[in-house]
């Protein structure tokens, strides 16, 4: 008999079982989670990526929430201001001038915040003030990012000469003050447009984002799955976009969204010193200076658009932060 004799001969017939026991738990732990009773009724070892998981952490934010809700505000206010008021922000009447106060209790009239020194509806500039802001800190913030990417990508990617002669004129931008350097570039506009003060912004700008994905990019390229796409022989080109770019962006986003609320500050700040926006454009930073000489007959003239330029910098500076929180896996 095959047990008479201990580890002597082995059954075929136990072997079959074995293999065919092995086969049909591999096929149950195939299944999903849902076939075997499992928490979660999704897919065994489904991947998440990076992205994935943020987006999911970020929902769970309040940070986020409260300031996705606040900017959300700001676009539909810049996009369709006829939404929050019929007032017109240009037209005035002088015999109202710093003559009507705040009543809240009217809060869908265009008086209910009064009216400025020259009798225009403080509310209705507030809601037209905000398209003028929001433009410059999104133009600005595209073109520095583009700009100062591609910048980045190019000195930390290729290095040697290309990366010196990138970083040097990096630094010599950099070591231009931010504001006065706009200032100089705009006193020499007559017409200082929106486009022209993004461009001055723009221009300087810049080099903290290149910096940021220099160092990104130079983190990046060492990983394997790069040097195994340059020994499978992909170009450049397909390195850069496909490996490179989609795996150094996370910082790039961070940076350029808290950046963001700082260059609508940097717009309110230079259209309060005369050398930014003008007349007939409505800005914030222009009622903030036209407001600032009456401040102790009429502080509400100089305080609401002061608060909104607050306000808006704030949930910009907040987003970036629960964005940072949520792409980078040590705060997690």
């Amino acid at each position: 008999m095959p047990e008479a004799i201990e580890g002597s001969f082995v059954d075929p017939a136990s072997i079959v079982g074995k293999a065919e026991k092995a086969e049909k738990q591999n096929a149950e732990g195939a299944k999903s989670p849902a076939q075997n009773g499992a928490p979660g009724g999704g897919r065994v070892g489904k991947p998440r990526s990076l992205w994935s998981d943020a987006w999911r952490d970020l929902r769970r934010n309040p940070l986020f929430v409260i300031s996705a809700v606040l900017i959300a505000l700001l676009l539909t206010m810049t996009c369709f201001p006829g939404l929050f008021t019929s007032a017109s922000p240009r037209n005035g009447d002088l015999t109202g001038a710093y003559l009507k106060e705040p009543e809240f209790g009217k809060v869908f009239s265009g008086e209910w915040l009064g009216y400025d020194g020259q009798g225009r509806s403080i509310w209705a500039r507030l809601v037209y003030g905000a398209r003028a802001s929001i433009i410059v800190g999104v133009v600005v913030t595209a073109a520095v990012t583009l700009f100062g990417g591609f910048v980045g990508m190019m000195a930390g990617y290729f290095g040697g000469w290309i990366d010196s002669v990138l970083s040097r004129l990096t630094d010599i931008f950099a070591g231009i003050p931010f504001l006065l350097g706009a200032m100089v570039v705009l006193t020499s506009f007559d017409v200082r447009t929106v486009w022209v003060v993004s461009s001055a912004l723009a221009i300087l700008g810049w080099t903290q984002i290149a910096r940021v994905m220099r160092g990104s990019v130079i983190s990046i390229k060492q990983q394997d799955y790069v040097m195994a796409a340059k020994a499978l022989g992909a170009g450049t080109g397909r390195i850069l976009l496909r490996h490179i770019l989609p795996n150094a962006i996370a910082p790039v986003i961070v940076v350029a969204t808290i950046a963001l609320g700082g260059y609508i500050s940097a717009e309110a700040t230079l259209s309060y010193l005369g050398i930014g926006l003008a007349d007939p454009v409505v800005s914030w930073g222009i009622d903030v200076s036209a407001g600032k000489d009456q401040l102790r007959n009429a502080p509400h003239v100089l305080l609401f658009p002061a608060l909104m330029v607050s306000v808006t910098v704030l949930a910009f500076i907040m987003l970036g932060d629960a964005v940072r929180n949520a792409l980078d896996p040590k705060l997690r």
